[in-house]
């Protein structure tokens, strides 16, 4: 389990062994959400990197806008 210190700025590093397993890059922005006293990072992901995330999926039985109301 990878540990680390905040700073006397509030300011974390985050371990280069979590940083190569989740491919964490300088100025990379993450999501910062507290739940029951737990800190979790999530790192944001760019909609370019998404892009063809859903191809091939079957267009058929898809609601008109009129039935989601």
């Amino acid at each position: 389990m990878a540990t680390t210190t905040i700073s006397p700025k509030f300011q974390i590093v985050i371990p280069k062994e979590v940083r190569d397993k989740l491919h964490l890059s300088p100025k990379q922005r993450l999501q910062v959400l507290e739940k029951g006293g737990v800190i979790t990072l999530v790192p944001e992901v760019s909609l370019k990197s998404l892009r063809g995330a859903l191809k091939g999926m079957s267009k058929n039985d898809l609601r008109e806008k009129k039935e989601r109301l």
